[in-house]
Parts: C-alpha cells; sequence; structure tokens
C-alpha cells in the first residue's frame, strides 16, 4: 500500500519530480545562463516563474556557472536588498576556500558601508544586515553599486562565469527610480556575468525593458511563460497517480485540464485535492473532480468575494465576458456578445484588472482571467447576478 505523501504540489517551488514539463524552455534558459545571456522572464504570479529559474539554475551549476539568486520581494529596503545581494554573493559565488569571517571580510573590503555579519547557530553560516544608520544619503547607493560590482571581479578571479538572478525585479523601480540606470551602467560591463530577471507585473516590466526611453531597453532577451498545454500536462498528472497506487479515468482528467486550462499552479493544486478524495487503489472519476472543484472553490470564495465586491460594475462586466471568452477586448461584436459599454470603459477596466493581476495578457494581446480558479468562480456564482443584468439592461436601453 502507498503511505508516501500527497505527490502534486502547490504553493511552494516545485522541483524534481513536481517540476512538470517546460524542458524546453529550462534548457533554453540554461543555455543562456552559460552563455552569459541576459533573460528576462515573465509570466503572472504562480505561473512556475520560480521553479522554472531555480531548475535551470541546476542545470548550469553542473555546468560549472557560479549562481546567485535574490528576491527583490522580501527586500523593501535598500539595507536589506544590500544584505540580500551580500547574502548570495557570499555563499553562491566567493571561493569557498578559508576561515569564514576572514573570507567575508576580504570579499566586502572595498563596500562604502561595511556590513554587520553574524554566524547562524544553527547552520554556522554568515548573515548579513546593513543597519539604516546616519550617514550621507549615497553610502547606501554606492555600497549597493559596489556589491553589484563583485560578481564580475569574483568570476574573473575564479575563472567562471556567473549569473544573478534577480526575482520580482519590478519591485526594483519602488527602492529608487535611478536604481535601472545605476543597474544598466554596472551590468552593461559584466561580460562574465548573465542576468536574469523575474517580473510578474507585466505594466511595469514592460515599460523598464519595452520602453525606448528606459536604460534597460533591448537589454536582455524575453522569455515568456504562458499555460502548459493538456496535452503536455496530462502525462504528468496520469503519471503521478498512477505511481501511488491510485488512478484517474480520461474523463477525469479531461474535465480537471479543462477546469484548470493548464494554469501549473491550479493544476497541481486540483489534482491534489482530488487526489485526496480517492482511495489507495481506486481511479479518480469525474465526480470526484468536481467534488474536489467545489473543494477548492469553497476554500477562495471569501478571496474571490473581495475581488468581486471592490470592482467596479464595469470591472464585474469585463471579468465575466472574459471568464467565458478571453479576447483581444477591443471588437465590436465582442462588446455586443458580452453586453460591454464602451471602448473607454473596457481600456479603463482592463488597465485596473491588470495591475491588480486579475487579468493578464499574453504576447499574442489576448487578456484573459489569470487568477487560478476565479473564471470558474466567476460562471457558477456571478453570471446571473442583478448587478450585471441591471449594467446590461441599461446598456440595451442606452442603444435602443
Amino acid at each position: 500500500m502507498y503511505e508516501e505523501p500527497n505527490p502534486f504540489r502547490f504553493g511552494d517551488l516545485a522541483l524534481d519530480e513536481a517540476f512538470t514539463d517546460r524542458e524546453e524552455e529550462v534548457a533554453e534558459l540554461a543555455a543562456d545562463m552559460r552563455n552569459g545571456q541576459n533573460v528576462v522572464v515573465y509570466a503572472p504570479r504562480r505561473y512556475g516563474k520560480s521553479s522554472l529559474v531555480l531548475r535551470a539554475s541546476q542545470v548550469a551549476l553542473a555546468d560549472d556557472v557560479l549562481v546567485a539568486y535574490c528576491d527583490l520581494m522580501k527586500s523593501p529596503t535598500k539595507e536589506r536588498f544590500a544584505a540580500a545581494l551580500a547574502n548570495t554573493i557570499f555563499e553562491n559565488i566567493a571561493s569557498p576556500v578559508g576561515q569564514v569571517i576572514e573570507r567575508a571580510t576580504s570579499v566586502f573590503r572595498s563596500l562604502r558601508v561595511k556590513p554587520t555579519m553574524e554566524v547562524d547557530p544553527g547552520t554556522s553560516s554568515l548573515r548579513f544586515s546593513f543597519e539604516a544608520l546616519r550617514r550621507r544619503p549615497r553610502d547606501i547607493d554606492e555600497t549597493i553599486e559596489k556589491l553589484l560590482e563583485l560578481p564580475q571581479e569574483i568570476a574573473n578571479e575564479r575563472g567562471r562565469r556567473a549569473v544573478l538572478i534577480l526575482d520580482e525585479f519590478q519591485e526594483i523601480v519602488k527602492l529608487d527610480a535611478t536604481f535601472p540606470n545605476l543597474m544598466r551602467a554596472v551590468f552593461q560591463t559584466q561580460p562574465e556575468v548573465g542576468h536574469v530577471y523575474l517580473g510578474s507585473k507585466r505594466h511595469v516590466m514592460d515599460k523598464i525593458f519595452n520602453d525606448r526611453n528606459e536604460p534597460f531597453w533591448r537589454a536582455a532577451k524575453r522569455l515568456e511563460l504562458g499555460m502548459i498545454a493538456p496535452a503536455k500536462f496530462a502525462p504528468f498528472v496520469r503519471e503521478r497517480f498512477g505511481s501511488t497506487d491510485k488512478g484517474i479515468t480520461d474523463d477525469a482528467l479531461e474535465l480537471l485540464l479543462g477546469a484548470t486550462g493548464g494554469h501549473p499552479y491550479g493544476t497541481q493544486q486540483l489534482a491534489y485535492t482530488t487526489w485526496e478524495l480517492v482511495p489507495t487503489g481506486h481511479f479518480a472519476h469525474p465526480r470526484d473532480v468536481e467534488a474536489a472543484l467545489t473543494k477548492v472553490l469553497r476554500g477562495e470564495h471569501n478571496h474571490f468575494s473581495k475581488i468581486w465586491d471592490e470592482a467596479t460594475e464595469h470591472q464585474r462586466l469585463l471579468m465575466l465576458a472574459l471568464a467565458v471568452e478571453p479576447s483581444g477586448l477591443y471588437s465590436g461584436d465582442y462588446h455586443a456578445r458580452h453586453g460591454l459599454v464602451s471602448s473607454s470603459h473596457v481600456q479603463r477596466a482592463a488597465s485596473t484588472l491588470m495591475k491588480e493581476e486579475i487579468v493578464g495578457r499574453d504576447e499574442h494581446g489576448v487578456h484573459s482571467i489569470i487568477e487560478p480558479f476565479f473564471a470558474v468562480w466567476l460562471t457558477r456564482e456571478q453570471a446571473d447576478s442583478a448587478v450585471i443584468e441591471g449594467l446590461r439592461a441599461a446598456r440595451a436601453a442606452s442603444d435602443s
């Protein structure tokens, strides 16, 4: 009898056997890392950006590339950003040879502001911090600039290529609007260091990398992640069930993938919940998937209700339209089919929903609901709501 944990994972990084498909993207990104190519990886939240990049990092590390990782979402101040850079540079790029304290002192001897060093009693590793003390305003900026220069210097000393991964890179403009200029000035002089920029907010990432007036314009190759095609996700789900003395019928698998549309996080979540409902030695049937979906929607109800309650009437109408028909948005036929009021209302509603990461737009300009299971919730809970019917009636009256 199978007694191991549930084979599906959601919420945490999906690595090793929990990682699904994306083999082509992994191989491409790992090659870019080996070659020192700068890459911007874009996808909405919970599409598996971090899992993909860390999987590619494993491949690059096996090829003797030095890889450092920094999450800007966890670095809301300049001091914490500097500390995160110091930690990843010391742990992942600097030479491991020598006593820890002496080695750290040597690595960071040229910094304007010296970090406070603390030995973690649990791991015996060093932790770095930069206190927000009274100093010249430029001191911490110059310290960050020097930290960004260190990967190239250390890579030269060690005779190896290095990669600096900056997760949630759009947060850099919140730290300081001038930081993109500073970083670009440093990075363009680093032939031995590749830079991988991950981002989830398209409107910010587009401004950073696609605006010809910005310093990072055409500074990186673009890799965009979309949904995983059901034809590629199906074998993974079927194999995961089969490896645990359970199974899933073709009809149930079709229903599961139809509900998630190949969303990486959503598919793992629904498969996880379905697996829990099926006894060992049995197959999952459509009724099990439906029961699992009901359970997932019940768990997300408060979150989805909050999105709905805080949306304007025009945003609600647009969300309902996209829940049943993703679109480029701006055709008259689409407006007529879904009772959308006007192009200007649609544009304003879409802009707000994209900033809130409820709606996304792919590389072909197609808009869709990107929040997992929200489209299903909308069609089941709100499609016949009074406010929607009232707004459609108002539209019909204005056209008559």
